[in-house]
């Protein structure tokens, strides 16, 4: 969809939406169908070549509208309102538009929160089963948690917020956990008194998109009763690709799992999918039951025993029209395409021999930096960022003070990573001329 079909499907859709307003009185305003009446109605998978929006369109009135609850509907006299006005559904489109990402406590780190939260409830249960005398107090006091020292900060802050420790695992040479080390520390651990309980492994760490081993981490975790849930927020959207399927294996020794599509499937913000292997884990760490939530379908797999807030937006529409009018080919192609124009940045970073490399490009993020002090290279960053032209920000690699460069927009092309290493080079040469020689 191009700019000129997205402003007539735009016109269409104000008017769709405008008629379902000023006629929603005449909906049932709760629906009458069963839990899983989807199922019969959309295929088992998504399809493999793009459908046209016309279809999708038309599925609405045929698939969505019948499972809808009309919260706008002046027959709505159920729990409090939800806030809704003409102005305010301009401004969604406006910020949906924007896409301005509210740093720094996104969705990815609510999963690795409630995973730590369960995995916590869990293992209280576990002990206080064996043990009845022992109080939740003293054994939460005894609780840790292990993450990749390159994991995001958020993992950091689900234990903060969840009230156990946090021990971060040092990284191999390229920057992955290995089992080797989450064996030896937890055998320190459990030496000292501790109860490991919980480790967040990381698929595309935020500085270098480094994978943790999780072939060796998850039979360790396995094998020693701690919840392993796996922060793929960013790289999880590259699994859809075959060639970089490889990268998952070892998830089946996961107990949950988390990424992003709005990073890097074409779902606006926010959208963050997660999996658990055993939703009853989840559950009994937040099932909450007061009379006025209750309804006739209460073990049909109510989401709101699976989060934090009771609520979340609809999301999953979102998906369901990427996915149909893309396909698959669609969005391994737009996959591709970004991790191609980062292994074109990294062609250009290695032919200048005043640069050099630091971390494998995997995906769509090239770390790099000048061959020099940290000094230079946070110079070259100011410089790079106050000429206002391209944005880039850092990282910290074996101390050593790195440039990321990250294939983001929907629209990059070829040209604009032509542009950014000219910019990037020129300041790089303006820089070097300024030093003493």
């Amino acid at each position: 969809m191009d700019a000129a079909e997205f402003r007539r499907r735009g016109k269409e859709m104000v008017d769709y939406v405008a008629d379902y307003l000023e006629n929603i009185e005449k909906r049932q305003v709760y629906p009458d169908v069963e839990p899983g009446y989807l199922r019969s109605l959309i295929p088992e998978e998504a399809p493999e070549e793009a459908e046209s929006y016309e279809d999708v369109v038309k599925d609405i009135e045929r698939v969505i509208m019948p499972g809808v609850t009309h919260w706008h509907s002046p027959y709505f006299y159920a729990y409090f309102p939800t806030a809704h006005s003409f102005p305010a559904m301009l401004a969604d489109m406006l910020c949906g538009a924007i896409g301005c990402i509210g740093f720094s406590w996104g969705t990815a780190s609510e999963a690795t929160l409630i995973a730590l939260l369960a995995a916590r409830s869990k293992i209280v249960k576990l002990i206080q089963a064996d043990h009845p005398d022992r109080s939740e107090t003293d054994i939460i006091s005894k609780l840790v948690a292990y993450s990749s020292d390159q994991a995001h900060s958020s993992v950091e802050r689900a234990g903060l917020i969840g009230g156990v420790r946090m021990k971060k695992m040092p990284t191999d040479s390229k920057f992955s956990v290995r089992g080797a080390a989450l064996q030896k520390v937890l055998e320190e651990d459990r030496a000292a008194g501790l109860i490991p309980f919980f480790f967040c492994a990381t698929l595309g760490t935020t500085p270098s998109c480094a994978f943790d081993c999780i072939t060796e981490l998850g039979p360790i975790c396995n094998a020693e009763k701690i919840w392993m849930h796996i922060d793929a927020a960013y790289a999880g959207s590259a699994f859809i690709c075959p060639e970089f399927r490889p990268l998952l294996n070892g998830v089946e020794f996961a107990d949950s799992f988390n990424f992003n599509p709005h990073k890097w499937l074409l779902v606006n913000f926010d959208c963050s999918a997660m999996w658990v292997k055993k939703r009853s884990d989840i559950i009994g760490a937040f099932k909450m039951e007061p009379l006025y939530l209750k309804h006739d379908h209460q073990e049909s797999g109510n989401q709101s025993h699976w989060q934090i807030p009771l609520g979340r937006r609809f999301r999953s529409l979102k998906m369901w029209f990427v996915f149909r009018m893309y396909g698959l080919k669609g969005l391994q192609a737009y996959i591709r395409k970004h991790v191609g124009l980062a292994k074109e940045f990294e062609t250009l970073v290695r032919a200048d021999q005043r640069f050099e490399i630091s971390a494998d490009v995997v995906l769509g993020l090239v770390c790099f930096r000048f061959k020099g002090s940290n000094e230079l290279n946070e110079t070259l960053l100011k410089r790079i960022n106050r000429a206002r032209k391209i944005h880039l920000v850092p990282c910290q690699l074996a101390g050593k003070f790195v440039l990321r460069f990250a294939v983001c927009a929907r629209t990059t092309e070829s040209r604009h990573v032509q542009e950014a290493w000219s910019h990037i080079s020129h300041l790089a040469s303006e820089l070097l001329q300024e030093l003493p020689h």
